[in-house]
């Protein structure tokens, strides 16, 4: 599997060789509707970059009913449980900051609640568990720039 891991990345990172916005989009999008989009390709460039780092992926973009927000990614590295939560940026000084900064500490509370859910539905509870923040600055033109900050916050 990591071969195939490796090889998936290397196709992704080739793909996002001049960034992960979609600069050849065909018709007008909203500033909306763009950020998702970016969301979603920095979402799966993370999901390559885990495996590729020896993650194994259980869950992506886990929800519940009636609770606020996701989980982006949920993965083992080894034998602990990690929460990843994906930040992407493709402008190199955004008026919303690093990346790293967007994950406020309500945001926090909500992966929290959201992770306690995700346990006790896979009873998962006795598990070791964490959470990381993957941080994807991609400047138009440009390849992305990746941080991973493991352990980024407690529970």
């Amino acid at each position: 599997m990591p071969i195939f891991a490796r090889t998936m990345f290397g196709l992704v990172s080739w793909a996002a060789r001049k960034g992960l916005s979609d600069s050849s989009a065909p018709a007008p999008e909203s500033a909306k509707q763009k950020a998702r989009h970016t969301g979603v390709r920095g979402e799966t460039y993370a999901y390559w970059y885990l495996r590729r780092s020896g993650y194994t992926m259980i869950a992506r973009n886990f929800t519940y009913r009636g609770m606020k927000g996701e989980i982006d990614l949920v993965g083992y590295d080894a034998a602990t449980i990690a929460f990843v939560e994906v930040k992407t940026r493709t402008a190199a000084h955004s008026a919303f900051g690093s990346p790293e900064e967007a994950v406020t500490r309500e945001k926090q509370q909500n992966l929290s609640r959201m992770a306690r859910q995700f346990l006790r539905e896979y009873r998962s509870g006795d598990a070791p568990f964490r959470f990381d923040v993957l941080a994807i600055e991609a400047p138009p033109g440009r390849r992305p720039v990746i941080r991973l900050h493991k352990g980024a916050f407690a529970a």
